[in-house]
């Protein structure tokens, strides 16, 4: 099977500015643990030739506080607007199921927390980036700019092992409530991707 998928990437999390996990997910998080909320919105792909262009898929993770050490707990919600072969083809990608870069983390979950059908949400204004799902979560978060900054470019990481990508821009949280799944926490901190490519 073959698919490929093409979009922007938002994510919050539990660590303070900036999240060690985000440097390697060897490194120790902020605190005991590390919850981040992970939202995937296409543009463009198709799954096996089922389009699945315009859907959003947010998965919510819950992690020790170094990620290596496996036992991870996910919760995934899929776009409400998703048909059920939408839906099914969606939750095999981003379960690492039909192999891409889902499927480098799942020998670290532990446990499938649940799927469900959601409203999703996801706006980009400049260098503010939201996500809502249903009445379970709610977040913002604002790319960075560094002080003295001439050219007002935000912050980007480069070399990083993600699964949106090796070079993401760094942003902090300015609004979050997430609850879902048995998993809630305050996001404090985020990176975003305008232009996630994956294919398999």
């Amino acid at each position: 099977m073959s698919w490929s998928l093409k979009g922007n990437y938002v994510e919050t999390c539990s660590c303070e500015l900036m999240c060690p996990c985000n440097l390697s997910f060897d490194h120790g998080a902020t605190y005991d643990f590390c919850r981040a909320t992970l939202a995937f919105d296409i543009r463009e792909g198709a799954i096996d030739g089922t389009d699945v262009a315009g859907l959003s898929v947010v998965a919510i993770i819950d992690t020790p506080k170094v990620m290596t050490d496996g036992n991870w707990r996910l919760g995934v919600f899929v776009d409400e607007n998703a048909t059920d072969e939408q839906a099914d083809k969606l939750v095999q990608v981003f379960s690492g199921q039909l192999g891409g870069p889902m499927a480098g983390l799942a020998p670290l979950v532990g446990e499938m927390a649940g799927v469900e059908r959601a409203r999703i949400e996801v706006g980009h204004d400049g260098l503010r980036h939201s996500v809502r799902v249903g009445d379970a979560i709610d977040f913002e978060i604002e790319d960075i700019v560094p002080f003295g900054s001439e050219t007002g470019r935000p912050v980007r990481f480069d070399g990083m092992f993600h699964p949106a990508g090796t070079d993401l821009t760094m942003a902090e949280a300015t609004r979050s409530r997430i609850d879902a799944f048995g998993i809630a926490y305050e996001g404090k901190t985020g990176v975003s991707k305008s232009g996630f490519a994956w294919a398999a």
